[in-house]
């Protein structure tokens, strides 16, 4: 059945939300504004993150604020203010300049949640060098690929990264100048170098270049479904996507504590783990340490962290944990609850007000677009389930394609791909060395995303699925979503993940992996039931005609379940590019 929209109350609001009037915010908003309201270099020419993000505030009220509260997976807290940032991203800034890396060139940084990857963000960003993450837990051969891809020309990582996986693979990156290690007090060689005697030897003080909006800052690395991984290219205009996003959907005030639990080795962990709360000049919580239920609670509590952006992964593992945090931590503090990764079950919405005393405000966005596109907003209702709505500045549709380079609008309710029309300030702005396949992203006017969706008639998306991921079955198409949705509404079922599986008769049928909650076991009797549970709600076309079970979904870092690592596996087919995959 479907699930009831979650109207807000304005008398429970303990801050009037940034965005009150959507339509009227939409109808008067320009990108022009959202400039207008960051400060550029002097002069008012230039556009540089790491200066708005940091330099902006210096001199200001903002200058010795706390900026981020970095907690050790060893008990360890290290406090930073925005004074801090500043000195340490200029160290980092003239360690470039010193080892000749200049506007364009690549820094790549493989590390976990450790300061020194924020020193070397910030740094890299004032340098106008390229800001290039990876996950820590890449092993050598996607190490390999994205410094070879991406043209690396600096990496910075620890020296246990270094010896276990970056080592042997020298000899094969001859465009790799040097690797800087956090964690060694002397220099190895003339390559491998000591990152804290560097820092130590720079100085606190750096003058940005004249940055043009549309110079490199970032470039993500994004998996495909074949082929090596994809480097997305951002300029330092994203830097307005940043500022919009933090203000209207995550709903940034003077004091707030932010906890982005996205590591910076994927867009969000950047856009919204470094840049967005920074601009803001607001406080960041970040943790070192890996998901552990009962320390993110205690987090929560202990730092009075006041909004929270988190992962559907996440939200269902919290889930799975089965008891009430409410009765033993303080979460009083807390008052917006975001996701993004993958589509949030309306389960998770519902349980976050159930459970955590607020519903969770699922959002939309890719690598490709650099920032939150589509929203849950603190003041409008929730349609659990739904991506929400598009932000001010952009305009979203659904597509049919109606021709080789042309597609058509379809009318609200009728499913299409979702497409975004180009020119938002964090659109990418290129895959690195892959033209063609960057120009085939945009078709009749608009850059089509990859997902297929519905609009209603109130303006709300919803997200049907990948287009790969579509399942054909007897003439029907299902969305492996809404499958996986239905299954997590029963009182067993912690995960689903949904595929199509090929069958001679009717194209493919559905087939559901299913990960149960804690204290369930897998019987055949359990089996049917969910089969039977599927049908109920879905129709016997739609519902799961399969079902297996697993004690783990395979799933990206960033916390979207790979589908087709599902379909690789049960079909016996090569397993594709791996290297996002959460170990």
């Amino acid at each position: 059945m479907p699930w009831e929209p979650i109207r807000k109350n304005p008398d429970t609001w303990l801050l009037s939300p940034q965005l009150l009037d959507y339509g009227r915010t939409c109808a008067e908003f320009t990108w022009d504004g959202v400039r207008r309201e960051l400060a550029g270099f002097p002069g008012g020419k230039g556009l540089n993150i790491a200066h708005q993000a940091v330099e902006r505030h210096m001199g200001g009220p903002n200058q010795d604020r706390l900026a981020m509260r970095w907690l050790g997976k060893d008990g360890a807290v290290r406090d930073l203010t925005f004074a801090d940032l500043s000195r340490e991203s200029s160290r980092f800034a003239n360690v470039l300049v010193k080892l000749g890396v200049g506007k364009g060139e690549r820094v790549f940084v493989l590390a976990g949640r450790i300061p020194e990857l924020y020193f070397a963000a910030l740094g890299t960003l004032k340098n106008v060098s390229v800001f290039c993450p990876m996950f820590s837990a890449f092993g050598p051969e996607p190490i390999r690929q994205r410094l070879e891809r991406g043209d690396g020309c600096i990496l910075v990582t620890t020296l246990r990264q270094y010896q276990k996986k970056v080592a042997a693979l020298l000899e094969r990156l001859p465009q790799l100048k040097y690797v800087l290690l956090t964690d060694a007090p002397e220099d190895l060689n003339g390559t491998v170098l000591s990152l804290p005697r560097l820092m130590g030897a720079a100085s606190s003080e750096f003058v940005i270049p004249a940055t043009d909006p549309e110079d490199m800052a970032l470039l993500h690395f994004t998996s495909g479904t074949t082929g090596l991984p994809k480097g997305a290219v951002h300029v330092h205009n994203a830097v307005l996507t940043h500022f919009s996003t933090g203000k209207y959907v995550l709903d940034f005030h003077p004091g707030d504590i932010f906890w982005c639990t996205a590591d910076p080795g994927w867009v969000t962990g950047t856009s919204y783990g470094i840049i967005a709360p920074l601009l803001h000049g607001i406080t960041s919580i970040i943790d070192e340490a890996d998901f552990d239920a009962e320390r993110w609670y205690r987090i929560l509590a202990e730092q009075r962290v006041t909004i929270w952006y988190t992962a559907p992964t996440a939200i269902r593992m919290l889930m799975r944990a089965n008891f009430e945090p409410r009765s033993r931590f303080d979460l009083s503090a807390l008052r917006l609850i975001h996701s993004v990764g993958e589509p949030l079950n309306p389960e998770g919405v519902v349980w976050g007000e159930r459970t955590l005393g607020l519903p969770i405000h699922d959002n939309w966005w890719q690598t490709e677009t650099g920032g939150i596109m589509i929203a849950n907003f603190a003041a409008m209702e929730i349609r659990p389930g739904s991506m929400g709505r598009p932000l001010p500045g952009i305009e979203a549709a659904i597509v049919r394609r109606s021709g080789e380079d042309t597609v058509e609008v379809v009318a609200p309710g009728e499913e299409g791909e979702l497409a975004l029309r180009p020119g938002w300030p964090s659109m990418f702005r290129g895959y690195l060395h892959d033209e063609e396949r960057y120009r085939k992203c945009f078709v009749g006017g608009w850059y089509i995303t990859g997902d297929l969706a519905r609009c209603d008639g109130d303006g709300y998306f919803w997200f049907i699925g990948r287009a790969d991921d579509i399942i054909k079955t007897a003439g029907h198409m299902v969305g492996p979503f809404e499958v996986e949705s239905v299954l997590m509404e029963h009182p067993v079922v912690a995960e689903a993940g949904v595929i199509g599986k090929p069958e001679e008769i009717i194209g493919e049928i559905v087939k559901a992996f299913v990960v149960l909650k804690d204290g369930y076991a897998p019987t055949e009797e359990l089996r049917l039931e969910l089969i039977g549970f599927g049908r109920t709600k879905l129709g016997s076309a739609v519902a799961p005609k399969e079902i297996s079970f697993l004690e783990t979904l395979p799933r990206t870092r960033s916390g979207k379940i790979m589908r087709r690592l599902l379909k690789a596996r049960e079909l016996g087919l090569p397993e594709g590019d791996t290297s996002t995959l959460e170990r």
